[in-house]
């Protein structure tokens, strides 16, 4: 239920009114209705049965139909010139079997064109296999071969990159959570593997993957790398990427990592402390928030916006009106338990927007559900970084039986790390316990006195920690006060 009404909602008004017209014109009124209820009202299924009239297993019924006509609706959608190519493709065995052989052989070469055009291996390599039989009985057999071998090898190429991607933004999450010089490592082989995969072809569509790699790695990973006198600079990189998606426009990969694109250029002027070009982008990131965290992490690691776009709101100083925001903008996002990295950070988001907006005990309970619902030995870091974040909100709410058994937990796992290690963590641990305290001689000091500490200490931490986007000025030192 959950997931088709998170459908119906996302719907554009015009493909909801067009489905629903369809609907009602095809004599389908109950689905009709039961699209407005899902998408106008909000009811439970009981009331739902109650206004169609029907009973449990015919709901269910009405309900799947419903599902069946919204898919092939959008699939109907995404008709493009790159979509009819792909059903000629699928006509091929009918062209060689009801056409003349030199009908045929025109067809594939005119087919042959716009698939390079288009750059898609898996169809050329079916285009090449069909030239190559055809031309059994001549000269022209060997060069089909060569081609279909070629873009065969092509062909892998393209899916090595793509898996390539895949795999170092799933390691870039590890990465992110422990800051371990391993994995950093592990990253640097896999930006490497993609570079000479990419250099093996003259390819648009390998440079545009190796792109997102290298652009996100020299921001994020080795800043160092964009030093390098061969390097090319990313507004270059960036550029050239933006011609061959205006160039294959109706590419439909290329259409959505149009938003990969819009994230990175606002996480390069970020970096580079170019606010007002970042703020161009920050506003289109920001609108598809949802839809970059749930769908783009085979192509980028999308949680980094949400701690940039908490660093934007207290550098304009409306962090207090993160709390709102939210409400909108992730009303139907449905966070991902198994992409642990993401998982910890989305929710890590959420409660330090409780945080601004003084709701320290729902903070908490974010916190709190999460530590229940993951297993974070794996990431001993990433769980000693949330239960400072924890201990803070319990520090704020006078609450010192949690605020004790919390920290106390911290200063265990800090002993078995060393303090050494989380050298920011040890300083933010006597903030809160300073500030806890009963004594209140000298208090301000001490604590105005540790923050300065603290700000030292952290500038050398890379890896996951909350913590480091709190605006600790005046007013957070009088509410700790």
């Amino acid at each position: 239920m959950a997931k088709l009404k998170n459908i119906i909602k996302q719907l554009s008004s015009d493909d909801y009114q067009s489905i629903y017209d369809q609907l009602m014109d095809s004599n389908a009124e109950k689905s009709a209705y039961l699209l407005k209820y899902m998408r106008e009202k909000q009811l439970s299924d009981t009331k739902i049965m109650e206004a169609l009239d029907v009973n449990t297993n015919a709901y269910y019924t009405l309900r799947s139909r419903l599902n069946q006509k919204i898919e092939e609706y959008l699939l109907q959608q995404m008709e493009n010139p790159r979509t009819d190519l792909l059903k000629k493709v699928a006509n091929i065995s009918d062209i060689v079997f009801t056409k003349k052989r030199a009908i045929a052989i025109a067809t594939l070469k005119k087919l042959e064109k716009e698939l390079l055009d288009y750059d898609l291996s898996n169809e050329l390599t079916i285009v090449y296999k069909t030239l190559k039989k055809l031309h059994i009985n001549t000269a022209d057999h060997f060069t089909y071969s060569q081609l279909y071998n070629r873009h065969v090898a092509y062909m892998l190429a393209v899916d090595k990159a793509e898996d390539l991607l895949a795999e170092y933004f799933k390691k870039y999450g590890e990465y992110f959570l422990s800051g371990n010089d391993i994995d950093k490592m592990r990253l640097d082989i896999l930006k490497k593997e993609m570079n000479n995969v990419a250099d093996l072809y003259q390819s648009h569509r390998l440079y545009v993957y190796q792109s997102c790699m290298n652009i996100f790695h020299r921001l994020f990973v080795d800043p160092s790398e964009s030093e390098a006198h061969d390097a090319e600079p990313i507004e270059d990189v960036i550029a050239n990427v933006q011609r061959i998606f205006d160039q294959y426009y109706l590419d439909a990969i290329y259409y959505n990592l149009k938003l990969v694109f819009e994230f990175l250029k606002l996480e390069y002027y970020n970096y580079y402390k170019v606010y007002r070009k970042a703020e161009k982008f920050f506003e289109d990131v920001n609108e598809h928030a949802a839809t970059l965290l749930s769908n783009y992490s085979l192509y980028t690691f999308p949680a980094q916006f949400l701690f940039t776009k908490v660093d934007r709101h207290v550098r304009t100083e409306t962090e207090t009106e993160l709390y709102e925001e939210n409400k909108d903008i992730f009303e139907d996002y449905e966070n991902d338990i198994n992409d642990v990295p993401k998982y910890i950070t989305y929710i890590s988001y959420r409660a330090v927007s409780c945080f601004y907006a003084d709701k320290y005990d729902e903070s908490a309970r974010w916190l709190n559900n999460m530590l229940n619902e993951l297993s974070l030995k794996k990431y001993p870091i990433a769980q000693l970084e949330i239960k400072l974040l924890l201990s803070l909100q319990y520090c704020l709410m006078n609450d010192f039986d949690l605020f004790n058994q919390v920290s106390n937990s911290i200063q265990r796992q800090i002993r078995i790390m060393g303090k050494d290690v989380c050298e920011h963590v040890v300083l933010f641990v006597k903030i809160l316990k300073t500030a806890s305290s009963e004594t209140k001689k000298n208090k301000e000091a001490k604590i105005r006195s540790l923050m300065e500490k603290m700000e030292k200490a952290q500038e050398g931490v890379s890896h996951f920690s909350p913590i480091l986007h709190l605006k600790m000025d005046e007013r957070f030192l009088n509410r700790l006060v």
